[in-house]
């Protein structure tokens, strides 16, 4: 059983792997800038707090402010805690050609904040503006794919990410409203 467990495990793991190897030896140079441009919108979620304040006030319904940025946040910092516990290094450590298109990105690899961020960002804004859910989450994909084809991760970093982000969408909406009703009030 333990075989089996083994060999399935490396047959995920060459795959990743490969897929992520055929994406950045696919690049196209003219789109370079393109997905360098979108892995940089999603530094920290910042894209989706943009988003969420325009939600905010065109709906001049103020409290979507604060959830999209705590529900963004949080995404990424159980983000970081899961990174920190699995220890995947980053592609570019373990395949150091071709080289990333962007420099600087610390930390491990499983799972893509960005991604995270993102799809956490785009499920929550979904309920606010249903009618925006193909541009919501085409940009989340934009910017989760972004990762893989600049070499900071690899598909499966984006794929748990991704999980990660909506599950985060889904959950602290109802918990933050439970929390809200529990305090004491003046």
């Amino acid at each position: 059983a333990d075989r089996v467990r083994e060999t399935d495990d490396a047959r995920r793991t060459n795959l990743d792997r490969d897929l992520f190897r055929w994406v950045v030896t696919h690049r196209v140079e003219e789109l370079d800038a393109f997905f360098v441009a979108l892995t940089r919108l999603g530094y920290g979620g910042a894209i989706w707090i943009v988003l969420g304040l325009g939600a905010a006030l065109a709906l001049r319904r103020p409290a979507i402010l604060p959830l999209t940025a705590v529900t963004v946040w949080s995404a990424d910092l159980l983000a970081l805690g899961i990174k920190a516990a699995i220890g995947r290094p980053r592609p570019f450590v373990v395949l150091p050609e071709p080289a990333p298109l962007i420099v600087g990105v610390i930390g491990n690899s499983f799972p893509s904040g960005h991604a995270a961020t993102s799809f956490a960002g785009a499920a929550l804004l979904v309920r606010y503006l249903p009618g925006r859910w193909p541009v919501l989450f085409l940009l989340a994909a934009g910017i989760a794919f972004s990762r893989v084809y600049v070499g900071v991760h690899y598909p499966a970093d984006v794929i748990g990410g991704a999980i990660l982000g909506l599950l985060t969408a889904i959950a602290l909406p109802p918990l933050a409203t439970a929390l809200l009703r529990l305090r004491p009030g003046p």
